[in-house]
């Protein structure tokens, strides 16, 4: 069975600091997404019950790729497909998703392929569906638990008021959410064997896919909300509880 989770790589959200209301990326390094991390987990375990399970790490964007894709391979990742080009910095949903629709077609019987809900950085959610879409493949939402059964899985997605728990034929795309499992800490051997593990990389042009077809997201405003402090001094425990109480923020 080959498992393809496809992860995006985006700024590490720890390390962002605020000047002004702005973030400042400079200097700030890449990571993979949360949730996509999480989703990578849900393959990982899937392999080790499974067994005969290659888990192929899938992503699309600049040169860092190759270096930020060591985290996931260590990770438990075990080979990895990068689409590197410059010009995908900042590309929207639709391209993203016919460049790794296309790039899933250069890998051989893929069974089942996993997403993140939603990206770290904008979380447009839109990748996961329109691959789905392009690939013609069946597609399960915000799945929190996956078991495979032969050639077909069975996927618990979490919906606004209930749990739903449904079977699909593989091959299909499935989208997690964060919760279906903890993302591991690759301990030092895995992260000094991850660098020997296998890539391949490929173009935009290796895909027939120009980026000229891309619209670029644009951020036209990204601002922290603003704190405005009371500046209330208080000089003993029962004046700040009096304190509080006024402004209703406890009972009693």
């Amino acid at each position: 069975m080959n498992i393809v989770v496809a992860m995006k790589q985006i700024p590490d959200l720890q390390q962002i600091r605020i000047s002004n209301r702005r973030p400042v990326l400079q200097d700030v390094p890449l990571t993979f997404g949360g949730i996509d991390k999480s989703a990578l987990e849900a393959a990982v375990v899937l392999k080790e019950s499974l067994g005969e399970v290659k888990v192929w790490v899938l992503s699309a964007g600049s040169e860092e790729l190759e270096d930020t894709v060591k985290e996931a391979l260590a990770a438990g990742g075990d080979e990895a497909y990068l689409v590197i080009d410059q010009s995908l910095a900042g590309a929207d949903s639709s391209i993203i998703a016919q460049v790794l629709a296309a790039g899933i077609k250069q890998l051989n019987d893929v069974d089942l392929i996993l997403f993140g809900e939603g990206s770290g950085d904008n979380y447009s959610g839109q990748v996961g569906a329109r691959v789905a879409r392009l690939l013609e493949l069946p597609l399960v939402s915000y799945a929190r638990d996956i078991k495979i059964d032969g050639d077909t899985a069975q996927v618990v997605r979490v919906l606004e008021d209930c749990e739903e728990v449904l079977e699909v034929k593989l091959p299909a795309v499935i989208t997690v959410l964060s919760d279906i499992g903890e993302p591991r800490i690759p301990s030092v051997t895995q992260i000094l064997k991850a660098g020997k593990k296998p890539k391949q990389t490929a173009e935009l042009d290796d895909l027939g896919i120009s980026a000229g077809q891309s619209n670029p997201v644009i951020t036209l405003s990204n601002l922290a909300p603003e704190s405005n402090r009371k500046r209330i001094v208080v000089k003993n425990p029962v004046e700040l509880v009096e304190k509080l109480k006024s402004e209703n923020l406890i009972g009693g």
